[in-house]
């Protein structure tokens, strides 16, 4: 494949190697996240509804069924205006009309509306539910995909850019910031300017050229057009990268989801000190097992934001005197007062990360939901929001995850015998390492023959020292770790310098890290899914989709 596209002709002579990494060996995982994947059944207390296998999830239809008390119809009157405005595909409205009946349940997921669809693990939570609802209705239950963009999420920074991979396999980041932006205002409210057209001729022009080359083009300038809201553009962008599938998207900021959310933010506020304290007990329950709490919740803390004036989301906080009120607003509200409104105005209000879920679940029938480390730990913290709002507790299983791994990439892994967990020490040590099998036998030799020598003459002379004046060998024994220091200091420079004599060697161990591990994350967590459509087409997504396996709980590791 190298740097020449697979063309629609090869496309089904292309196959696959894949294999799997267990995620305690790739870094940063929290002990949370690695204990509830091995078996999330030992975390009942946390995951009432934890379940071993997604092939237990069916089991809670007819609770999920007895317990939806949203207008089905209004929520899909509601759904058909946003997937109509968005482009969505037949089958997306085939969906909706199915939703409509009572007995069809809704496999979610969510994400943030990141600049050109963000990371590659945005798609992958969408294949994932895709996969879910496919299979759910082969065993003979109604369910859909649903996408929930998090449109009203304030932190603007977080999705305003994204990666790619270049011409030469290098990183190229991708930057948007509107001229004129209210810091704190919903990413779904944010009106794209002109400056979008610089943002997307930067970052496509430093792409390969292809036969898909194109077309992509024209699909992003469409979608990321001057005027268009950033939420309604991600939309756009997501239903056209995977509408074929049936994706159902919801904007949780749409009026007429907003009306429908008016009763549980109603319930919410009256309830907002039991919520609170329910959270703050299991994080502390948490933290006490040896685990980590995702999100800090302080007693003063509320569950919903509001929307000010300004249209700026901003943190309630409990008062001494019991009043709620923000930093940004010289405005105090009782809880009544923040019912009231709840019921007249429901747009002046936006779910807070640990009510979100529950909200979400209230206007879906969500029979689970599929979604990362972080996610998971949220849903640890807030299981007894869920009964004190008279929820049931949703099940969350962990998206499928992924690392693609292109030819040519392969081929500089293989050369130089290394796998993707041999480069979580980074780039300097993986090439220092590889740098150690490059060099010549003799000069590890010399080395080895040094270091063995000078420990004998050390230990000769130390008990030498010992005769004369116990009190040196201390002296000589900092001396001892300072030379062995500094001959380890002197052998990682020679096999540095080893492999910077020949730059051809560097460059591809660079590259390889640039695409299978940029910015020294996972791929999934920071390259862009176009970097993919603009070599592979289409294709590319149907092979992921073909990939997805809900019965292992590993990262997987493609091979193309």
């Amino acid at each position: 494949m190298d740097q020449r596209p697979v063309s629609l002709t090869e496309q089904e002579n292309l196959r696959l190697r894949a294999s799997n990494l267990s995620f305690s060996a790739v870094p940063h995982q929290s002990k949370l996240f690695l204990d509830y994947i091995r078996d999330p059944l030992s975390l009942k207390s946390y995951y009432p509804n934890a379940v071993l296998s997604h092939s237990n999830i069916s089991a809670f239809i007819p609770e999920v069924l007895a317990k939806y008390k949203t207008e089905r119809i209004a929520l899909c009157d509601a759904l058909v205006e946003i997937n109509s405005q968005i482009g969505s595909s037949e089958k997306t409205f085939e969906n909706i009309k199915l939703l409509r009946e009572a007995d069809t349940v809704a496999v979610v997921t969510g994400q943030q509306a990141g600049l050109f669809t963000g990371p590659l693990y945005t798609i992958y939570k969408a294949l994932s539910v895709i996969k879910m609802a496919e299979e759910l209705n082969a065993r003979g239950s109604k369910a859909v995909p649903v996408f929930w963009v998090a449109t009203e999420d304030h932190d603007f920074d977080e999705v305003s850019h994204t990666y790619f991979t270049g011409n030469t396999g290098e990183l190229v980041k991708a930057d948007y910031h509107p001229t004129r932006y209210v810091k704190s205002t919903p990413v779904g409210n944010i009106k794209i300017d002109n400056l979008i057209t610089e943002t997307i001729g930067e970052a496509l022009n430093d792409l390969p050229r292809s036969e898909f080359s194109g077309a992509l083009r024209t699909s992003i300038e469409k979608e990321w057009s001057e005027g268009e809201l950033f939420g309604k553009a991600f939309s756009k962008n997501i239903a056209d990268v995977l509408g074929r599938f049936g994706l159902i998207t919801i904007d949780p900021m749409h009026p007429g989801v907003k009306a429908l959310s008016s009763p549980i933010y109603i319930d919410a506020i009256a309830k907002a000190d039991e919520i609170v304290a329910s959270i703050r007990k299991k994080s502390a329950a948490l933290v006490s097992e040896g685990f980590h709490a995702q999100v800090l919740v302080d007693e003063d803390y509320f569950p919903l934001f509001r929307i000010d004036d300004e249209g700026r989301r901003v943190a309630l906080r409990k008062t001494s005197d019991g009043v709620y009120t923000s930093k940004e607003e010289k405005r105090e509200f009782s809880l009544s007062e923040l019912a009231a409104i709840a019921k007249d105005d429901p747009q002046r209000f936006s779910a807070g990360v640990m009510l979100r879920p529950v909200v979400q679940d209230y206007l879906l029938p969500t029979v689970c939901y599929f979604g990362g480390a972080a996610e998971i730990a949220y849903f640890a913290q807030n299981s007894d929001a869920y009964n004190i709002l008279d929820r049931p507790v949703t099940p969350i299983l962990h998206r499928r995850s992924f690392t693609v791994v292109e030819a040519k990439h392969r081929r500089t892994l293989e050369k130089f015998g290394l796998a993707l967990s041999d480069m979580f020490d980074g780039f300097v040590k993986t090439l220092e390492n590889v740098g150690k099998k490059q060099l010549s036998s003799d000069t590890i030799k010399i080395f080895e023959e040094i270091e063995q020598t000078l420990d004998l003459e050390l230990n000769r002379l130390d008990q030498n020292l010992s005769q004369i004046d116990p009190t040196l060998n201390d002296n000589l024994e900092k001396r001892r770790r300072k030379i062995a220091y500094h001959i380890a200091a002197l052998k990682k420079k020679t096999y540095l310098a080893s492999m910077r004599k020949d730059e051809i060697v560097e460059r591809q161990i660079r590259a390889a890290f640039d695409s299978l591990l940029p910015n020294g994350e996972l791929q999934e967590r920071v390259l862009n899914v176009h970097s993919y459509l603009n070599k592979y087409g289409p294709y590319f997504i149907d092979m992921i989709y073909k990939e997805i396996d809900l019965n292992y709980k590993e990262h997987r590791v493609i091979d193309l």
